[in-house]
């Protein structure tokens, strides 16, 4: 308190902050209850994805097993050495409520499917499974990392809000009660100061009234 000098410049200027900060804790509530709804959409979608994920899982590395033992080692071996990779990778940057949340977008080559001719019915079965496998990976990678990235934004916006709450807006509200008291102890100050000079001029008035030669004493003295 020692650093606030009490002055009304500074009373407004701690109310406007006041304001300011309250005003301040509604937004980023607000906020909050947007990211907290869009969190537990997502992580409906995230569960689904990841259920989705185990699923296509199961599929590719069963078929996997399947064209292995009919179609041989070596003929799945040989197939998955003509399967190109992915041909485009982007990372997307979406904004939810100021927080910016990356998207993955991958393209897959219709090449990444073999040819059908020449190519074993279980080996062909196997790579399309995979190819299933990999965009459930994507899926995932999209709907856990936006999980992530709001559960860490909803974190941030509630200790800014704790901050203000329980650190901001009470020191400014205990920078104006001691503002607010410093001026009504200096304004009582100056009304007893005031009072005692009033008092003093009219008993200066009133001695210089004593004093004063009557005029009807002196007219009848004269007589």
């Amino acid at each position: 308190m020692s650093q606030v000098s009490p002055t009304r410049m500074n009373l407004l200027q701690r109310r406007g902050q006041l304001r300011l900060a309250q005003k301040g804790v509604d937004l980023l509530k607000k906020k909050r209850d947007a990211l907290v709804a869009e969190f537990f959409g997502l992580v409906r979608e995230a569960l689904e994805a990841r259920k989705a994920l185990n699923q296509a899982a199961q599929e590719a590395y069963s078929a996997l097993l399947l064209a292995q033992a009919f179609d041989g080692p070596e003929s799945v071996a040989a197939a998955s050495l003509g399967v190109p990779p992915l041909e485009d990778v982007e990372a997307e940057v979406e904004n939810v409520w100021g927080s910016k949340v990356p998207r993955l977008k991958a393209t897959f080559s219709d090449k990444a499917v073999l040819s059908p001719v020449g190519t074993p019915a279980y080996t062909l079965e196997a790579a399309r499974a995979f190819r299933r496998y990999a965009e459930a990976l994507v899926q995932v990678a999209n709907t856990e990392t936006r999980l992530k990235k709001i559960g860490e934004e909803i974190k941030k916006t509630t200790r800014r809000v704790n901050a203000l709450e329980q650190v901001v807006i009470p020191g400014i509200r205990s920078q104006i009660r001691f503002i607010q008291q410093v001026l009504e102890q200096r304004e009582r100050e100056d009304t007893f100061r005031l009072k005692r000079i009033k008092g003093k001029i009219e008993a200066r008035e009133a001695e210089a009234e004593g004093t004063r030669p009557n005029p009807q004493l002196e007219i009848g003295a004269g007589l």
